[in-house]
């Protein structure tokens, strides 16, 4: 699959996994941290979707340096590995401030890779 398609199909995961993060945090911050499953499901997204950041094209992302890339990978290690060392309050800052950046970078990368 060449860069941009494999692109193409990241960027779409990861605008899937937004919109599943905002409809699993409808209820907001205090049913985000007082409910198992909501916080299981949101750690789950951004997990997956922050791994899904980390495999973007090095051409993508130098289109976008305002996007905190490392941060994203960042934020993937340790949801996977620091298991005891996750702060919700922190998980749920992060949904609430930084994915609407991210999601209008995907959402026009998504266009511009359709033109």
């Amino acid at each position: 699959m060449k860069g941009a398609e494999r692109d193409q199909d990241l960027l779409i995961y990861i605008q899937e996994s937004m919109a599943r993060i905002e409809k699993y945090t409808l209820g907001g911050r205090v049913s985000f941290l007082s409910e198992g499953i909501v916080q299981d499901a949101v750690l789950r997204r951004m997990e997956t979707l922050a791994d899904a950041a980390s495999h973007l094209s090095d051409e993508l992302k130098a289109r976008h340096p305002g996007i905190p890339w490392r941060d994203i990978h960042g934020f993937r290690n340790v949801a996977a590995h620091g298991y005891t060392e996750i702060n919700l309050q922190r998980v749920w800052e992060t949904a609430e401030a930084h994915l609407p950046a991210l999601k209008v970078i995907v959402d026009e990368e998504i266009g511009r890779g359709q033109s």
